[in-house]
C-alpha cells in the first residue's frame, strides 16, 4: 500500500492534523448514534421514537418487547463484535506488517469456529462455555501458525503464509463437520455465515465483560505496535524483541477474534477494510487508530446487518454474506495497489 496515502497526516501541522481527527471522531459517533437509531427503527415492524423511549422504560407491551428483547440486545452485539473484528485486524495487520491479514485470512476466526462447532454438534452439554472454547479453538489456531511460521525468529511473510496454509486446512475441517452432520446443521448454518440475531440479554452481558477486556488490553498496546511498525531491527535496536511484541499483541487479537467468532460466527472482511479505511483518515499512529477503528467497525457492522435485515424482508441474509459481498471488491481493489512501503 502507498505510504504517503498512510502518512499524509504526519505530514500536516499538529494544530491541523489534531483538529481533523477530532471532527473525524466527532462525525464517526454521529454516524454510530444515527445507526443505533435507525437500526432499532427499521425491522419487520417499524416503530416510532416513543415506542423506543417507551421500552426502555417499564412498558411491557408488544412492540416493548419486540425492541427491547429482540433489537437492541442484536445492535449491541453488532456493535462490540464490530469494534473487536475492525481492532482485531488493526493488531493482525501490525503484528504481520502485511495489509491483507485480518483474523479470517490468517485462520484464527476458522480455528475458533471449528472448536465451537465441534462442542455444539458433539458436545452440546459444554455449550454454556462458547466464549472460552471460542478463543481456545483461536489460540490453538495461532500458535499453530507461529509454529509453522518459526524459523530463527518469526518472519511477517512466514506467519500470513502460515495463516493462510492453516486457514484453508480449518475450512476443510468445518465443510467435513457439516458434510457428516448435514441433518443437525439447520440450526448452526446461518452462524456459519456469522449471524447476530436470536441473542439474549445473557450472551450480550458475557460478550460486553470480555470485549471490555479485550478492548483494555488493545488500548494498552499502540506503543507496542508503533513500535513493531518501525521493522524488527529498529526495534531490536531500542531495546525490545519483536518476537515478544507479536505474541503479546497477537493475543489481543485472538481474544477479540475468538470471542466474537464464537457468539457470531465467521464475519469476513470487517478486520480487513475497516483497518484500512481508518488508516487513510487517521494516519498510522495506533493510539489513534485503534480506538477510530473500533468506532468505525461497529458502523460499518451495524449499517450491514440493518441490511441483512431489510433488504429481501421479511427474510433476513446472514451479515456475514452481507459483509462478504461487499468487503470483495474493496479486497481486489488492494491487491491491485502498491503494496511497496507498508509498514516502512
Amino acid at each position: 500500500m502507498n505510504a504517503n496515502i498512510y502518512r499524509r497526516t504526519e505530514l500536516e501541522p499538529t494544530a491541523g492534523r489534531t483538529a481533523r481527527r477530532i471532527l473525524y471522531f466527532a462525525v464517526l459517533i454521529f454516524l454510530l448514534l444515527a445507526c443505533v437509531l435507525i437500526s432499532v427503527n427499521v425491522g419487520s415492524v417499524r416503530v416510532s421514537l416513543r415506542d423506543i423511549l417507551a421500552a426502555l422504560g417499564n412498558d411491557e407491551g408488544g412492540i416493548a418487547g419486540v425492541i427491547r428483547d429482540i433489537r437492541i440486545p442484536r445492535v449491541c452485539m453488532a456493535v462490540m463484535v464490530g469494534a473487536n473484528l475492525a481492532v482485531s485486524g488493526v493488531l493482525l495487520q501490525c503484528v504481520m506488517n502485511n495489509p491483507m491479514a485480518d483474523p479470517g485470512v490468517t485462520g484464527i476466526s476458522s480455528g475458533a469456529s471449528v472448536v465451537v462447532l465441534i462442542i455444539t454438534m458433539y458436545l452440546p452439554m459444554h455449550t454454556s462455555m462458547i466464549p472460552v472454547w471460542g478463543f481456545a479453538g483461536g489460540v490453538l489456531a495461532c500458535i499453530l501458525i507461529y509454529s509453522l511460521a518459526w524459523k530463527h525468529g518469526l518472519s511477517a511473510v512466514r506467519v500470513i503464509l502460515a495463516g493462510v496454509a492453516v486457514n484453508s486446512v480449518l475450512g476443510g475441517v468445518t465443510s467435513m463437520i457439516s458434510l457428516l452432520n448435514s441433518e443437525e446443521l439447520s440450526g448452526v448454518l446461518n452462524w456459519l455465515n456469522g449471524e447476530l440475531g436470536k441473542k439474549s440479554w445473557t450472551q450480550v452481558r458475557i460478550m460486553a465483560v470480555y470485549t471490555c477486556i479485550g478492548l483494555f488490553l488493545s488500548f494498552l498496546l499502540p506503543r507496542c505496535c508503533d513500535l513493531l511498525s518501525l521493522g524488527d531491527k529498529n526495534t531490536k535496536s531500542l531495546g525490545y524483541d519483536p518476537n515478544v511484541l507479536r505474541i503479546v499483541i497477537s493475543a489481543a487479537a485472538v481474544l477479540l477474534a475468538g470471542i466474537s467468532t464464537a457468539y457470531v460466527g465467521v464475519i469476513g472482511f470487517i478486520g480487513l477494510v475497516v483497518p484500512h479505511i481508518s488508516r487513510m483518515l487517521m494516519g498510522s499512529e495506533h493510539k489513534y487508530l485503534i480506538p477510530f477503528a473500533a468506532l468505525m467497525g461497529s458502523v460499518i457492522l451495524l449499517t450491514a446487518d440493518t441490511i441483512a435485515r431489510t433488504v429481501i424482508a421479511p427474510y433476513e441474509i446472514p451479515v456475514g454474506v452481507i459483509t462478504t459481498v461487499c468487503g470483495g471488491p474493496f479486497f481486489l481493489y488492494l491487491l491491485r495497489k502498491d503494496n511497496k512501503g507498508y509498514g516502512d
